[in-house]
């Protein structure tokens, strides 16, 4: 008898267990707008560039616009448009780190003619050839040259990554490598999709006027997906990522032709996401110090404003997509494994500065140098001391305000509930509110000192070829970096900022390994061991 009951309990816990996973996996996040003209879906699937097979990296992401970007069995990719276009909708795919997100935005009178193209792209993708070799050269054509030739500055920060999460799956670009990508072949992707994009690791969302009765058909749809994939938790075979802290600062100076300027993103590994009340400590005190294209952030004032240096300096305490481009942070990149990172824009070379003024016609070294002692010397300033009682209360009330602009349009209000389930919240930005309405000055002081530091961290520095080898010297010797003034900038200086100079050129880097790359090398290329 007690063996009987003991069957009939595990028997009871293994189906409440899968009704559970079932449950997670069929989550559907509605925001119910009936004033709303629209409807925005969304299918964030749990995938991300970590399941990327070695030796296929970027194949996530050329599986995610294949099916976005490519033709279903019923429909070409050209038919598609035409039939969307009258309805003004549109279909979009995109990838990171850990998760894959399909969009699809339409009026809510052609809902049910459109939800017809979206069931057959996602349950029945064409997979044609022809798509597959176009949206495979474009991004061969993006890690072999767009990435390095449009952008510095995002090339900065992907190639930062590339050194932060090195040894890790979160290493390579989303977008691959060189050999990754051309190893791929269209059975890749089909059995990629097979496996990743499940019903088993799947997040539902519908915000806009749609009717009750959709939300059951989608569901009861997507449910037809495959079963291959690890429940909603975790990528199957996926192990935390977990990066290493840098031993002191150890840079690596990118080397390429025709640069116009240094490009430099500098970080370390932060262990505090969205998941964390201290999170809303760490807003407060980031946005102080360099709020993403705000120019009343402090890095701003010091490099920027004071000293014409570039075009700004911010700080982030997790990844920005498209900070070149997006004055507000969007949502669908949420993340687990996460860190700190200070951007300094491109600031001048020595040969671009004795190009433009004949005084400087002496100078070795461009500002570089001087721009991260002043970055890390700003930051240091704010460890030791914290907070002013007057800079916290204002930057608490403006992050009050600001941080509801992310959830401007139905799409990002959407894409910002479903970001997080990912991190276990309900409401992220209301839950954020809430803690900053209660937060103290007391608390942001704390976490400041708890969770940063200077003396470790991880730099990439974009630069002209003639700037590589001088900038390594002067980094590697800790030489003083004065900064380098046109007479007529230096004559409308004020003596407190000349004075602060002479003290921030001495500032002592904690400087361990400097190492020289030339840009091929690259996202897949030969790269120096530092783990």
């Amino acid at each position: 008898m007690k063996k009987i009951f003991l069957i009939k309990s595990i028997s009871l816990l293994i189906i409440i267990t899968l009704i559970s996973y079932s449950a997670i996996a069929q989550e559907v996040v509605e925001l119910k707008m009936s004033r709303s003209n629209k409807v925005v879906i969304k299918l964030m699937f749990r995938n991300g560039s970590v399941t990327d097979p070695t030796g296929k990296e970027g194949l996530t992401a050329l599986t995610t616009d294949l099916v976005s970007d490519g033709s279903s069995q019923t429909m070409t990719k050209s038919q598609i448009q035409d039939k969307i276009y009258p309805w003004a909708a549109s279909i979009s795919g995109s990838t990171d780190k850990e998760v894959s997100i399909f969009t699809f935005e339409t009026p809510t009178e052609d809902l049910d003619s459109f939800y017809v193209i979206i069931r057959n792209l996602i349950l029945k993708p064409g997979f044609k050839s022809e798509d597959f070799e176009r949206i495979k050269s474009n991004q061969k054509n993006y890690v072999d040259e767009v990435i390095r030739q449009s952008s510095d500055e995002e090339y900065s920060k992907k190639a930062l990554e590339d050194f932060l999460f090195r040894g890790t799956q979160y290493q390579h670009m989303v977008s691959g490598t060189s050999a990754g990508v051309s190893s791929i072949t269209l059975e890749d992707v089909k059995a990629h999709y097979a496996k990743n994009y499940s019903s088993n690791n799947l997040i539902i969302g519908i915000a806009g006027n749609y009717p009750v009765a959709f939300v059951s058909k989608i569901t009861a749809d997507m449910k037809k997906l495959s079963a291959s994939a690890t429940a909603f938790s975790k990528p199957d075979g996926i192990t935390e990522v977990k990066p290493k802290m840098p031993d002191g600062i150890n840079v690596e100076i990118i080397s390429k032709d025709n640069a116009l300027g240094s490009a430099i993103f500098m970080g370390f590994p932060m262990n505090v996401t969205r998941k964390s009340n201290d999170f809303s400590s760490l807003m407060v005190a980031n946005s102080w110090l360099g709020e993403h294209r705000k120019s009343y952030s402090h890095l701003y004032q010091k490099i920027r404003e004071d000293r014409s240096m570039n075009y700004g300096d911010y700080s982030y305490i997790e990844w920005y997509q498209g900070g070149g481009g997006n004055m507000l942070p969007p949502p669908g990149v949420p993340r687990s494994s996460n860190y700190f990172a200070i951007w300094i824009r491109p600031v001048q070379t020595a040969s671009g500065l004795k190009k433009q003024y004949p005084e400087l016609s002496n100078i070795n070294i461009g500002h570089a140098h001087f721009a991260i002692r002043m970055a890390l010397h700003e930051m240091q300033q704010m460890i030791d001391k914290g907070m002013s009682k007057a800079d916290f209360e204002a930057t608490r009330d403006f992050l009050r305000s600001y941080i509801k602009l992310y959830v401007q349009t139905p799409e990002r209000q959407l894409g910002y509930l479903m970001d997080s389930k990912f991190y276990g919240r309900k409401n992220y930005i209301a839950e954020m509110d809430t803690l900053l309405s209660k937060l103290t000055l007391e608390q942001v002081n704390a976490a400041i000192k708890k969770y940063w530091q200077t003396e470790n961290m991880y730099v990439t520095i974009v630069t002209d070829k003639s700037e590589a080898e001088p900038l390594a010297k002067s980094l590697r010797e800790n030489s003083p970096s004065p900064m380098s003034y046109s007479n007529s900038l230096k004559n409308s200086l004020s003596e407190k900022i000349l004075a602060e100079d002479k003290s921030i050129e001495n500032y002592k880097l904690n400087v361990k390994e400097v190492h020289i790359i030339d840009s091929q090398q690259t996202f897949g290329g030969v790269l120096p061991d530092k783990h």
